[in-house]
């Protein structure tokens, strides 16, 4: 278990907490996949929980990484990957909030995460939230993008409630990119089941992303949020890489 008295949550043997992506140096668009990955920095162990949780929703977004990373080969973009479990930080939620190293997730407790110290909160941060952010603020200085969007998914039942959307595109200030998504999506696949705002709305308390980057700088935006029963096997994966590029492509195609 991590000691009050480290300096340095990550160790030598952990991996980095981002890999970036590069994209072609004109790309005019940025991608983030906020909860690809599940990795655990080896001084909190397993944080106290099975590895069933850890490889569920609870975990990661599952299939997220490999959408992102299709739909950036696709339309050469950049994008970044952030590769710790949401359970150790979750990088899309303001660093104060009780959901930035959730006690709970989903009914599942977290022992590690209970009664943290502020020293051990601040590592967190220091070593995983804030790498994330500062590739982030590379990137948008290198390829000052014109749209900017998150891949996500999401569990089909939470709290006891079905979620029957197949993907969700979420947005405050600019619904228009996900209506113009949605819309391109629904001629290539009109059986799917999609929806503006769903399964969740944006907020200042609970969002990172949108908040932080997207919306001070005016820039068209959607958080996309696909059912992961879609994307936890190939096929699913190449059929959302194909919507979401295609759809995202014309997007930007139709930008001033």
């Amino acid at each position: 278990m991590f000691s009050n008295a480290a300096v340095t949550l990550i160790g030598p043997a952990d991996p980095a907490p981002v890999e970036v992506v590069p994209g072609d140096s004109t790309s005019d668009l940025v991608l983030l996949c906020e909860h690809a990955g599940r990795a655990i920095p080896a001084a909190l162990g397993e944080l106290g929980v099975s590895d069933a949780v850890l490889n569920s929703h609870r975990g990661w977004d599952i299939g997220a990484e490999d959408v992102a990373r299709g739909v950036a080969r696709a339309l050469r973009a950049p994008l970044v990957l952030q590769r710790y479990s949401r359970l150790v930080i979750d990088c899309n939620r303001p660093t104060g909030c009780v959901q930035s190293v959730p006690e709970i997730s989903d009914h599942e407790h977290i022992p590690a995460n209970k009664s943290i110290s502020e020293s051990e909160r601040r590592a967190r941060i220091t070593e995983i939230f804030d790498p994330m952010n500062k590739q982030l603020d590379t990137l948008f200085a290198a390829h000052e993008p014109r749209a900017v969007f998150s891949i996500h998914s999401f569990t089909p039942r939470m709290d006891d409630h079905d979620r029957p959307w197949h993907a969700g595109f979420l947005t405050r200030r600019s619904p228009e990119t996900g209506e113009a998504l949605m819309a391109t999506i629904a001629g290539m696949r009109p059986d799917l089941h999609l929806a503006l705002n769903q399964p969740y709305q944006i907020d200042d308390e609970t969002d990172w992303f949108i908040p932080q980057y997207a919306e001070p700088l005016g820039l068209p935006h959607s958080l996309i949020e696909i059912r992961n029963d879609q994307i936890d096997h190939a096929e699913g994966v190449s059929l959302w890489v194909e919507l979401l590029s295609r759809a995202i492509g014309a997007f930007m195609e139709e930008l001033p």
